[in-house]
């Protein structure tokens, strides 16, 4: 798929949640009584409610209302853990992956027949704080954590362990805001970031150890109307 495709298929998914979302608004679609008369029939009606609906759409895109977001990945990018996902290959080969060759190698192994044990990764093995810990704080204390989310390949179940963790290091991220992929491909957090965009974030910052997930992100962030920032992790693994 070219750049171009691309684009054009970002905008189109990204367009139609928008216009989703705001036809949720039912404040959107009830004209007040200068708008309809007596004399309109109710075909009239619905051609004003929906020309008034376009209008509030093309509005919002023409001065959207800043609203940040900044999302971390959490194993080498706000943790460090001793946490390995197992896997067992079609042949019967057993192994497992850190989160780093995970994140990876994950992608093609799933391709190869690999079938997951998440068992141990759901949890927080030894973990301890990451590079880009100090910088989720600050935002913490600048913004609070409302609109901090972290978004990780572990599994949905890992969310509670990640919780409780965060919060033994004094990042308050509440429990909704966690979200386990169980899914290593960049394009899983690529899509992610197109779903938030659609939810009216138009600021992101984007942290991640991983190569392919900041390449991906930064991708989609340049073909979306958006404003964004990435950045990698890096980490000593020699500490």
């Amino acid at each position: 798929m070219s750049k171009a495709d691309v684009k054009k298929q970002f905008k189109l998914d990204l367009d139609v949640a928008k216009a989703e979302t705001v036809a949720t608004d039912k404040s959107l679609v009830k004209p007040g009584p200068e708008v309809f008369t007596p004399e309109m029939t109710v075909e009239q009606m619905k051609t004003v409610a929906t020309n008034s609906l376009k209008t509030k759409v093309l509005s919002s895109k023409k001065a959207p209302k800043p609203k940040g977001i900044s999302i971390f990945d959490f194993d080498d990018t706000l943790a460090r853990t001793n946490s390995n996902v197992l896997y067992t290959m079609p042949d019967g080969t057993t192994g497992k992956l850190t989160a780093e060759e995970f994140a990876k190698d994950g992608d093609k192994m799933l391709a190869d027949g690999a079938v997951w044990d998440f068992s141990e990764f759901n949890k927080v093995v030894d973990g301890k704080p990451g590079p880009l810990l100090e910088i989720a704080k600050k935002i913490q204390a600048a913004r609070g954590a409302e609109d901090v989310f972290v978004l990780t390949a572990r599994a949905p179940e890992s969310q509670g362990a990640i919780f409780d963790f965060l919060q033994t290091l004094g990042l308050n991220i509440p429990l909704s805001n966690i979200t386990g992929l169980g899914n290593s491909s960049p394009l899983a957090k690529s899509n992610w970031i197109v779903n938030k965009a659609a939810e009216g974030y138009n600021d992101f910052y984007f942290a991640d150890d991983h190569t392919g997930n900041v390449k991906a992100v930064q991708d989609v962030l340049d073909v979306i109307d958006v404003k964004g920032k990435v950045q990698q992790a890096k980490v000593n693994h020699s500490k």
